[in-house]
């Protein structure tokens, strides 16, 4: 969990989120707990006073080790009340996290997009193009020339890399976004980095993907705004 917190987040020196690991550093929420079967692990925005995180922690320890992760934290709304007295509580995600094993094998229409050929993304999506290299791997499952789901770095550190998955509607369901995805774990693992893969309690077909993969759950990410 602490190797996945630092692919999500920038921290400071004393541990505080400083903003989302992106390009362009979105502001990160102001508080961050993951659950799993050995403890939580919490972490608190830069800005917020020390009292509050004093108390916010005193609370995350108080959160009893669970097995149903579906279910949420015992304190959860004790932590809500604290964080709404120093300002109200903004969006809240809630979700599985997975790391990705090895020894799958990755379907022959899977490519990793390089800038030879970015083109494969134009169709449905040319938001990621131009292909630069250098954010980590993309790779597409092509039909017709055609990417029609794609696999990116999300967040990576040295150490590990989170996936983003995207798939075009009308090839939904149909193992696309399984076979990207597999494609790109193999490219992770072979920059000697450890994939990982989340996502929410909602979203069914993404963990179908981590279902079909076998990848491994270790616990779950809850933060606050």
């Amino acid at each position: 969990m602490a190797l996945q917190v630092d692919v999500l987040y920038r921290l400071d020196a004393a541990g505080r989120l400083r903003c989302i690991n992106e390009a362009h550093e979105p502001p990160a929420p102001r508080f961050f707990v993951g659950r799993t079967r050995h403890g939580n692990l919490c972490r608190f925005r830069y800005d917020l006073p020390d009292e509050l995180c004093q108390k916010l922690e005193r609370l995350c320890a108080a959160e009893p080790v669970t097995t149903d992760f579906t279910a949420p934290p015992i304190h959860a709304a004790a932590i809500k009340e604290a964080l709404a007295s120093h300002a109200p509580v903004g969006d809240e995600y809630r979700g599985p996290a997975y790391w990705i094993p090895a020894g799958y094998s990755i379907p022959p229409h899977v490519v990793l997009i390089t800038e030879a050929n970015q083109h494969l993304l134009l169709s449905g999506f040319s938001e990621m193009v131009p292909v630069t290299g250098t954010g980590g791997p993309i790779t597409a499952a092509v039909v017709d020339d055609t990417a029609v789901a794609v696999c990116h770095t999300a967040r990576i550190t040295a150490a590990a890399a989170e996936a983003g998955v995207k798939t075009l509607l009308d090839s939904r369901g149909q193992g696309h976004a399984t076979a990207a995805v597999a494609g790109w774990a193999a490219a992770i693992r072979q920059s000697g980095r450890l994939p990982l893969y989340s996502t929410w309690w909602e979203n069914h077909a993404s963990q179908g993907v981590a279902r079909k993969l076998g990848m491994v759950f270790y616990g779950e990410d809850w933060s606050l705004g």
